[in-house]
Parts: C-alpha cells; sequence; structure tokens
C-alpha cells in the first residue's frame, strides 16, 4: 500500500461518510484522523483479503460505533450538512433561492437515510459517501455484492418514493 496516496485518497471520503453520520465537522476530521493511525498501528494484520478502502472503512465504522458509545448519541444524521459535503450537486451555483431548495433538500435527505436500519443506512452511505463498490460493501456488511446492490437499489427507490410523497423534489 502507498499510504501517502491511500491517504490522499481515502481521507475526503472518510471525512465526509463521518459527517455524514455524525453531523460534526471536527468530529469527522478527528475520527478520520484516528482511522488512519488506527491503520498504521494495524498495518501488520492487514491480509489483503479486502480493498484498502474497504479495509479503512471497516476501521471507521468500527470507530463510529466506539464515537457513538462514549458520547452517547441517540441521533444519527442530526441536522446540517456542511457546504462542503454534498450529497448531489454544487450548491455554490445557482440563485440564492435554488441554493436554499436544494439545502433543504439534501438536508431531507440526510435526515431520511438516518431513519434507515443500521444495515440500510450502512450501506447508502458507504456507496454514496465513501464509494465503495457494492462487492466491497457486501464484505463490509457480511453479504454478497448482489445483496449489498438490491438493499442499495430498494432503499433509492423508496427515499425517491419518500422525497415525491413529501413535495421536497425539485422540479
Amino acid at each position: 500500500m502507498e499510504l501517502e496516496r491511500l491517504y490522499r485518497e481515502m481521507y475526503p471520503k472518510l471525512v465526509a461518510f463521518f459527517h455524514a453520520n455524525t453531523s460534526s465537522r471536527e468530529a469527522a476530521e478527528d475520527l478520520a484522523q484516528d482511522v488512519f493511525y488506527d491503520a498504521l498501528r494495524g498495518a501488520h494484520a492487514y491480509a489483503g483479503r479486502s480493498s484498502p478502502a474497504a479495509w479503512l472503512f471497516g476501521i471507521a465504522r468500527n470507530k463510529l460505533g466506539r464515537y457513538y458509545r462514549s458520547k452517547r448519541y441517540k441521533s444519527l444524521l442530526a441536522g446540517k450538512l456542511a457546504d462542503d459535503v454534498r450529497l448531489s450537486g454544487d450548491t455554490s451555483e445557482g440563485a440564492p433561492e435554488e441554493r436554499a431548495v436544494r439545502s433543504e433538500m439534501q438536508k431531507n435527505l440526510l435526515e431520511a437515510i438516518g431513519r434507515l436500519d443500521g444495515q440500510q443506512r450502512d450501506i447508502v452511505l458507504l456507496r454514496v459517501y465513501g464509494g465503495l463498490s457494492f462487492r466491497e460493501i457486501g464484505e463490509l456488511a457480511g453479504i454478497s455484492e448482489n445483496h449489498a446492490r438490491v438493499i442499495f437499489h430498494r432503499v433509492k427507490l423508496q427515499l425517491h418514493k419518500e422525497m415525491e410523497e413529501g413535495g421536497w423534489t425539485a422540479n
């Protein structure tokens, strides 16, 4: 593993993953740093059975669980999405009204993702924020690649339906 290249490639994805789960930019950056620290300490244990990205996100999921237990968080994905972590589109373009609508849609979408069960939420966040393949997600979740793909597709349809019914889609 070329650690510097891996760090440059994965750090923003890990920060986005943690930010989507904690709604805190500072906590996200600290947790991402901790993942790399733990990876360095445990590099001898990396057997190459999964991709380096999947290995790092495995560490990240464990780190996030410990973070929630230590902070006694009751709600996931509460609140705000920082400008530099976007689910889709660039909110810096367009009229102020368009940016406000997109920002509200992103907030609503993150809240909807937060209401998913643990496995569904993990699959969506690992795919969207982590950029992991369905094979890598399946390895992390202990399910087949195809099952991960099916869950993601079903959740995507569910979220789209919820968006339409809630009236918070862009026309």
